[in-house]
C-alpha cells in the first residue's frame, strides 16, 4: 500500500501530514501527486469527498519551497467556485505548509479589496481566488498573472453550473503559456473537455471512480410526497422534514438541509427554529462574516441543522455529518450526489435522504438514472396516504348523491331565479338614466347624460353632426 512518505514530497511537508494524522493517501492523492511532482499537467476527476485538495496542495507547496514571490505577481493560482471552497482551500495550505515559509492570499467576496491588495502588493507564492473577485483586481491593475507557474481549477463541473466559464477561459490566456495545470472535477460535461482539450498539454489523466457515483457508505432513501393542496406545499414538506428529524433521533448528531432557492431557506431555517430544533441558514446572500460565523459553529459542533443553498454543497469539509437531507430535488443531477457527498465522508457511514414532489419526479428520475441505481422508498406519518386523505376531500366536487347545504341552496335559488328588471317606462328617473348608460350613454334623443348640467355642447352633436362641422 502506497504511503506518503513514499511520496518524492519535501520532508518539511511529510512532517506537517504525519501532524495532521495522515499516513496513507486516498486513491486520487496517490495518482495525482507523483505526476504532478513530474511537472505534468493533470486531470483529475473523482467524487466529492475523496481528497482532492490534498491532491494539488501538497504537490504545490513541495514545487514552490524554492523561491520567493515578486509584488503583484503571485508563482501559483488556485480557482475555486465559492467563498467557502476557497477557504477551505486555504486552510489546507495553512496546515501543510507550516514548516515552509510561503504567502498566500484569498481573495474573495465579501472582503475588503484594500486588505487584498495589501498582500498582493507584498508579492505570495500562493493566490487563491474565486473567478470574478480575481478579475477586479486584474482590471484594477493590482495583478500580473505573467509569472503564475501552477495553476489550479478546483470543482470545475461547479464553474460550469454557475456560469464561471468564460472567465476562466480569459483567466486561462492571461497566464503564460508554460504553466502546469492541475484540473479537478466530479463530473466530465462536453464544456469542460472541451476546456481541457484546448488548455491542458498531455494531461495525465486520474479517474478513480465512475463519473458522478455516490459513496456506498452512504444509505439514500427518498419520500414521494404529494400536497393535498398546491398552496400548502411547503408547509406539508417542512412538517415531513420535522416527521424524518424525529424519526432519526440521536442519531441524528448533526445534519445538512438543501433547498433549491434562497428564498426556502431563510423560510425552513426560520420554521424549524419555531418548533425548537437548532438551524441555521446559509446561502449567497448573506453577509461573508455571518456565512462564516455560521460555518464555524456547525463544525465545530455548535449548531445541529445547517439549512443551506448549493454554495455549501461543495468544499464544505465536516468530516462527521451524519444526515444530509434534500428538501427539493436539485435541478442538475450531479448536485444530488456533491449534496448527499457532505455525509458518508472518510469511509465514514452516512445517511441521505430527499422529499420528491410531483414535479420534481423528472429530476428525480435523472438522478437515479444518473447513479444507476433506485433509492428506496420510505414513507412517514405525514406522507402515508391515510393522512393526507382527510384534507384531500374538499377536492371531491362531482359527487352528486349529496344534497347541497341550505346555504348553498338559497344561493343556488337565487342565481337561478334573478330579481326581474322594471319595465324602462315604469322605472323611476334615475333607473332609467342608468339604464340608457348602459346601452352606450344615450337616451330616445340621442342626448348623452350622466354629466350634470354643465355638458359640453359638442359632446351633445351626433356623429354626422360632428362630421359636418
Amino acid at each position: 500500500m502506497t504511503k506518503f512518505s513514499d511520496l518524492a514530497l519535501n520532508p518539511k511537508v511529510l512532517k506537517a501530514i504525519e501532524e495532521a494524522g495522515y499516513e496513507t493517501p486516498t486513491p486520487i492523492q496517490a495518482g495525482a501527486i507523483p505526476a504532478a511532482l513530474d511537472g505534468k499537467d493533470v486531470l483529475g476527476i473523482a467524487q466529492t469527498g475523496t481528497g482532492k485538495t490534498a491532491s494539488f496542495t501538497l504537490p504545490m507547496i513541495t514545487a514552490l519551497a524554492r523561491g520567493r514571490a515578486r509584488a503583484r505577481m503571485p508563482r501559483s493560482l488556485v480557482l475555486c467556485p465559492t467563498r467557502e471552497l476557497a477557504a477551505q482551500v486555504a486552510e489546507n495550505f495553512d496546515t501543510y505548509a507550516k514548516y515552509v515559509k510561503l504567502t498566500k492570499a484569498l481573495l474573495i467576496g465579501g472582503v475588503s479589496f484594500k486588505e487584498q491588495e495589501l498582500l498582493i502588493d507584498k508579492g505570495v507564492d500562493v493566490l487563491i481566488a474565486t473567478p470574478g473577485r480575481l478579475l477586479d483586481h486584474f482590471e484594477r491593475g493590482k495583478l500580473i498573472l505573467s509569472d503564475v507557474k501552477v495553476m489550479v481549477v478546483d470543482e470545475a463541473d461547479r464553474m460550469l453550473d454557475m456560469g464561471f466559464i468564460p472567465d476562466i477561459e480569459r483567466i486561462f490566456n492571461l497566464t503564460p503559456f508554460t504553466r502546469q495545470t492541475l484540473f479537478f472535477s466530479a463530473t466530465m460535461a462536453p464544456e469542460i473537455e472541451r476546456i481541457t482539450n484546448t488548455f491542458l498539454s498531455a494531461p495525465a489523466r486520474i479517474e478513480v471512480a465512475r463519473q458522478a457515483t455516490a459513496s456506498e457508505t452512504i444509505e439514500q432513501s427518498v419520500v414521494m410526497f404529494k400536497a393535498s393542496r398546491r398552496d400548502r406545499e411547503g408547509s406539508e414538506k417542512r412538517r415531513i422534514l420535522r416527521d424524518l428529524l424525529d424519526a432519526e433521533g440521536d442519531a441524528c448528531t448533526n445534519a445538512i438541509i438543501f433547498c433549491n432557492r434562497k428564498t426556502d431557506v431563510d423560510i425552513t431555517a426560520k420554521s424549524l427554529k419555531k418548533y425548537g430544533y437548532d438551524a441555521a441558514p446559509i446561502h449567497g446572500d448573506l453577509d461573508q462574516s455571518q456565512r462564516t460565523r455560521t460555518l464555524e459553529s456547525f463544525r465545530e459542533g455548535k449548531l445541529r441543522i445547517l439549512v443551506a443553498s448549493d454554495v455549501a454543497a461543495r468544499g464544505l469539509d465536516v468530516p462527521s455529518v451524519s444526515h444530509v437531507f434534500n428538501f427539493d430535488v436539485p435541478g442538475h443531477p450531479e448536485d444530488y450526489v456533491h449534496r448527499i457527498g457532505r455525509t458518508g465522508r472518510a469511509g465514514r457511514s452516512g445517511k441521505a435522504v430527499t422529499i420528491c414532489s410531483p414535479r420534481d419526479e423528472k429530476a428525480f428520475d435523472a438522478v437515479e438514472k444518473l447513479i444507476q441505481r433506485e433509492i428506496n422508498r420510505i414513507e412517514t406519518k405525514s406522507s402515508a396516504p391515510a393522512a393526507a386523505e382527510p384534507e384531500a376531500k374538499p377536492e371531491k366536487s362531482d359527487n352528486t348523491d349529496k344534497k347541497p347545504s341550505r346555504t348553498r341552496r338559497a344561493r343556488n335559488e337565487k342565481v337561478a331565479a334573478p330579481k326581474p328588471e322594471p319595465k324602462q317606462s315604469d322605472a323611476p328617473k334615475s333607473d332609467q338614466r342608468r339604464n340608457n348608460n348602459r346601452r352606450g350613454g344615450r337616451d330616445d334623443n340621442n342626448k348623452v347624460v350622466g354629466l350634470g348640467d354643465h355638458l359640453p355642447s359638442f359632446i351633445a352633436l351626433s356623429f354626422e353632426e360632428r362630421r359636418a362641422g
